[in-house]
C-alpha cells in the first residue's frame, strides 16, 4: 500500500459529511492563485469535452471556455448547488464509499481543486479518477499550503509542500496507465501595488498533471 496506517489519520475522525454539512460560500485561496490555476485550465482544457471536478464546491474556477458537460462532486450538496458551471452534481463521502457513480471513460478531464489533502485512501481514488477519464484524457491536482489541518491526513500534515508534491505524484505513479507526472510549482501572482505596498507572498500554487495512457 502507498500510505501506513497512520499516515491516512486525521485529528478529527469524525464523519467528514458531519464537518461539511453547514455551507461555506468562501474560497480557500488567494486570488493569484484562482487566477494562476484558472490560467492552467485555459492551457490545457479543450472546449466541447466533459470535465468532472472532483471535490469542487460553489465555484469552478473554470475559464470561459464552452465545455460539453460538467459534471460536479462534493460533500455540500447546498455549495455545489450555487456553482453556475455544473451541468449536473452528486454529494459522496469518498473516505467511505470511493467508487464513483460514474461510466467508464466517461470523462476527458479530472479537476481537484485544493482537497488531495482530505482523501484518506487515494490508491482507490486514483483508480477512479483513472477508470472514468477516457484515453488521452488529463487529470489535474492542485492545492496550496493551505488546509482544514483538523481533518488532513498525517502524511499531508506532516510533510513539506515538497514532500506532498512528491505525494501526489506517487498517487499517479501507483496506479498503471497514467503518463508519468508533469509538476507545476509558482509562487502565487502579487499585484502590483501589493509589491509596491510590500505585501509580498500570497499562497503558493503546485499542479501535478498526468494523462490516462491511450
Amino acid at each position: 500500500m502507498l500510505l501506513r496506517p497512520e499516515q491516512r489519520t486525521k485529528l478529527d475522525d469524525t464523519n467528514d459529511s458531519l464537518f461539511y454539512e453547514q455551507p461555506r460560500f468562501v474560497t480557500h485561496v488567494d486570488e493569484g492563485f484562482i487566477q494562476q490555476l484558472t490560467d492552467l485550465y485555459q492551457e490545457r482544457l479543450q472546449p466541447e469535452t466533459r470535465i468532472l471536478d472532483l471535490m469542487s464546491s460553489w465555484v469552478s474556477h473554470l475559464p470561459e471556455i464552452a465545455f460539453a458537460y460538467v459534471e460536479g462532486h462534493g460533500l455540500n450538496g447546498e455549495e455545489l448547488a450555487r456553482n453556475p458551471r455544473l451541468d449536473h452534481y452528486f454529494v459522496q463521502n469518498l473516505n467511505q464509499e470511493p467508487t464513483l457513480p460514474l461510466d467508464d471513460q466517461s470523462f476527458d478531464a479530472v479537476l481537484n481543486t485544493v482537497s488531495m489533502q482530505y482523501i484518506q485512501y487515494p490508491e482507490a481514488i486514483f483508480n477512479e479518477i483513472h477508470r472514468v477519464l477516457k484515453p488521452g484524457g488529463i487529470a489535474i491536482i492542485s492545492f496550496s499550503n493551505r488546509m482544514f489541518y483538523q481533518k488532513a491526513i498525517q502524511a499531508w500534515r506532516d510533510g513539506s509542500e515538497g514532500d506532498r508534491v512528491k505525494l501526489v505524484e506517487g498517487y499517479f505513479a501507483a496506479v498503471p496507465g497514467f503518463t508519468k507526472p508533469e509538476v507545476f510549482a509558482r509562487q502565487s501572482q502579487v499585484p502590483g501595488i501589493m509589491q509596491l505596498l510590500g505585501m509580498g507572498g500570497g499562497d503558493p500554487f503546485y499542479a501535478v498533471i498526468a494523462h490516462r495512457e491511450a
